[in-house]
């Protein structure tokens, strides 16, 4: 029977699941709901309608440019947030690589204000408060498409322009989150080492369960004995 107690809790130490509290990959971003992927991808967009309808379409190496930059700050969203499950030290990285693709293409927007004397609207204008209320509250291009359609080249740059800020400024305060969560946590390195430390430690806890029973069993198993050996004695009359 004892050989048995044994067997039985060797097969359940072999057949236990192990719940480490430390988790080596990090949650997967759902990157299409990102509020500033969305914008991202409207800027993209609208930046190829931008540049097909007031910039020439052969010999003018500005639309290559626009568009390259627009597409890669989508692009580096994407892929920033698909590697953060493994590595959070690359998904800054990509992540700031958008931002920068972005603010190149901020500049190239004012370069096209500046040098077709068109306005770039201040803080305090009428037309750009309307349109920051409007862009804060709406990420995706199929809002936008309607309204481009109506717009000349200084709104529509203008747009352009508010778009790319917000979409920064929704980056910056991600970045943040990400940076912190990354001088607290650690990267995968120091995951997987605190998963492992965990796995360990629970092992040992639960063997150390498991031999404070087998002694328990053991105890039970001489006493039933005992109780054995006096049931076969015969009885005095």
């Amino acid at each position: 029977m004892l050989s048995f107690c044994i067997s039985h809790a060797y097969s359940y130490l072999c057949t236990m699941e192990y719940n480490t509290k430390g988790k080596v990959l990090k949650k997967a971003v759902v990157w299409r709901d990102l509020y500033f992927y969305r914008k991202s991808d409207a800027i993209y967009q609208l930046t190829v309608d931008f540049c097909h309808r007031f910039l020439p379409l052969y010999g003018d190496r500005t639309v290559d440019q626009m568009v390259q930059a627009a597409r890669s700050g989508k692009q580096n969203i994407v892929e920033g947030s698909e590697d953060g499950q493994t590595s959070s030290e690359m998904e800054i990285k990509l992540l700031n690589v958008a931002r920068g693709s972005l603010q190149e293409l901020r500049s190239d927007y004012l370069d096209y204000l500046n040098t077709h004397h068109l306005s770039i609207w201040p803080a305090n204008n009428e037309r750009q408060q309307r349109l920051r209320v409007f862009c804060h509250s709406h990420n995706d291009f199929s809002d936008y498409e309607p309204l481009v359609a109506k717009m000349n080249d200084e709104e529509m740059a203008n747009l352009l322009l508010t778009l790319c800020h917000q979409t920064d400024k929704m980056m910056c305060a991600y970045l943040e989150k990400l940076e912190h969560r990354f001088v607290t946590e650690g990267g995968i390195k120091e995951r997987m080492h605190a998963a492992r430390t965990g796995y360990r430690q629970e092992v040992d806890a639960r063997l150390r369960a498991l031999e404070a029973e087998n002694l328990q069993l053991k105890a039970r198993i001489k006493e039933l004995e005992g109780l054995l050996g006096e049931i076969g004695k015969p009885r005095k009359v």
